[in-house]
């Protein structure tokens, strides 16, 4: 069983809404139904998957700091399910990195990005837009949600073509605090467990609730992804 921490959206922005982002892959999860949640997009960089993250508008995409570097130039691959199959239609150039200002690497707080496209992509039955949080409140402990990605299948394990899917339930701040001890800042991180969580390359997916997206996938234990 893992516990995933989330940060909370705190982009001035696009306060009160909330996400999440993580250091991670969905290990133990199931494939998710093919665009079933058009909404996810695969960060690339060089044609390789790196993250995850998500559209909010047909120009802007949520996703982890920690993904990008400085002077790097990422690609967002949108409605797509399998990535071994390239479409270059859906493949778009990221023009302006918006990392939070107040990110810290080494801890890892604040650690959400917005990134702006290069032109709008078109909504269709593959690409979609999800919801922020309307509200800034908590959500409440034992709480049924999902997380989605491309990442590993097992601690060091090989990265998946097809986006998976798994359920992970909130976090009581008293056990994450226990379990994270410093890391964890409760005004702006809330903590998940499941049976299936993230690995290695599902940062920067959302953490979904009802709907809409609550969180961005932060980091998780590196030596478990289950």
């Amino acid at each position: 069983m893992t516990i995933i921490i989330i940060s909370l959206l705190l982009l001035v922005s696009l306060e009160p809404h909330l996400t999440f982002t993580a250091r991670v892959d969905i290990d133990d999860g199931t494939e998710a139904k093919p665009h079933s949640r058009p909404y996810m997009v695969s960060l690339q960089k060089n044609s390789w998957h790196i993250c995850g993250g998500f559209l909010i508008t047909e120009q802007f995409v949520l996703t982890a700091a920690h993904c990008w570097e400085k002077g790097d130039a990422l690609t967002v691959v949108v409605g797509t399910h399998d990535l071994s199959e390239k479409n270059y239609c859906n493949i778009f150039k990221v023009t302006s990195y918006f990392p939070h200002p107040d990110y810290n690497s080494e801890t890892m707080k604040n650690d959400i990005m917005l990134l702006k496209l290069n032109t709008k992509v078109r909504l269709n039955n593959n690409v979609g837009l999800i919801s922020l949080s309307k509200k800034r409140k908590d959500v409440k402990a034992d709480t049924v949600c999902s997380v989605a990605g491309w990442g590993r299948l097992w601690k060091n394990g090989p990265k998946t073509n097809c986006l998976r899917e798994a359920e992970t339930i909130i976090v009581n701040r008293a056990e994450c605090e226990r379990r994270w001890k410093s890391l964890y800042k409760a005004s702006k991180m809330i903590c998940v467990y499941g049976h299936g969580g993230s690995c290695n390359g599902d940062s920067g997916g959302p953490l979904v609730c009802n709907n809409t997206a609550v969180g961005i996938t932060a980091f998780g234990d590196l030596y478990l992804c289950n």
